[in-house]
């Protein structure tokens, strides 16, 4: 699957967030925790320049508990202030202040001997789109005020908002980058929901996720459908499609001539799996990128 999906206002968003820059005192880079490293934007590094970065690792309702806590670790390594949260329900959100004073402690010790004390920080939140970035402001806020969905590509224009602590914030919309770098990085975002389903093939991504899933996290399968994985030994064409008829086998979504409707089950495997209803799953492991110089 070649997926692309980089719409006109992405190159606008791009130029104003570099216009931006200079406003900010730091970057909060909002990152889906089942996908930390591919829901990065590569771009980001050239954006944000040499501005203090803070990481979120979002969605930790959705990822797995002990490779959070890996990928947490991962990117304190390289020099990052990470920060994990479920925007959902609000777990880890409050530690948003705390932690950015901390990255930023030189600073305000440098406003305060200045007699700028109680000047606000202000804060850039990016984030490529549907990784939660609107809910996160919303539950620091305490209020729905950043536009909130569950699909990419809602927030169009910057806003800014003034925390009680002290904090500014400034919303992006979120952005991808121009090409994808290869076809795993444009799966895994689709099947995340950052990628926009309408200019997508669902059922081959059906395929393509029950493949991920049958190395990641067969018993979540097993669970979920009911179904048998197939032995050691035997061999398919296509693995993902064959996984796909025995899911729509067991929920019984036949059409015409007994046919398997592989298409809707499709389209449920991907919304069960961006539900959480497979249960907490994270598709990528740091040890993929320890040494090669990537974050």
């Amino acid at each position: 699957m070649n997926i692309q999906w980089y719409p006109g206002h992405m190159t606008r968003t791009r130029r104003r967030m570099a216009e931006s820059l200079k406003q900010v005192d730091a970057v909060c880079e909002v990152v889906d925790a089942r996908i930390p490293q591919v829901s990065r934007n590569p771009d980001m590094d050239e954006i944000a320049g040499n501005k203090p970065r803070l990481l979120v690792l979002n969605r930790t309702d959705l990822a797995d508990a002990e490779m959070t806590k890996q990928w947490a670790a991962f990117y304190r390594r390289q020099g990052y202030a990470v920060l994990t949260t479920d925007a959902k329900s609000g777990a880890g959100v409050a530690k948003l202040s705390a932690t950015v004073r901390s990255m930023l402690a030189e600073k305000v010790k440098m406003w305060n001997e200045k007699g700028q004390t109680g000047r606000p920080i202000k804060l850039m939140v990016v984030g490529i789109p549907n990784v939660g970035k609107s809910t996160f402001i919303n539950k620091v806020l305490g209020k729905k005020s950043a536009k909130a969905a569950d699909k990419p590509g809602v927030t169009r224009g910057q806003q800014w908002f003034r925390v009680e602590s002290g904090l500014e914030l400034l919303d992006t919309p979120g952005i991808l980058w121009p090409k994808l770098d290869d076809e795993r990085t444009g799966i895994y975002l689709a099947v995340t929901g950052a990628v926009k389903d309408d200019i997508l093939d669902v059922e081959t991504l059906g395929c393509k996720l029950m493949e991920i899933l049958y190395r990641r996290a067969p018993q979540s399968l097993v669970s979920r459908y009911k179904i048998q994985l197939p032995a050691e030994d035997e061999t398919f064409d296509f693995l993902g499609y064959e996984l796909l008829m025995r899911a729509g086998r067991k929920r019984g979504f036949l059409i015409s001539g007994g046919e398997i409707d592989t298409e809707r089950m499709a389209r449920i495997l991907l919304d069960e799996f961006r539900g959480g209803k497979l249960g907490r799953i994270t598709l990528e492991s740091p040890d993929e990128y320890e040494g090669d110089g990537n974050g």
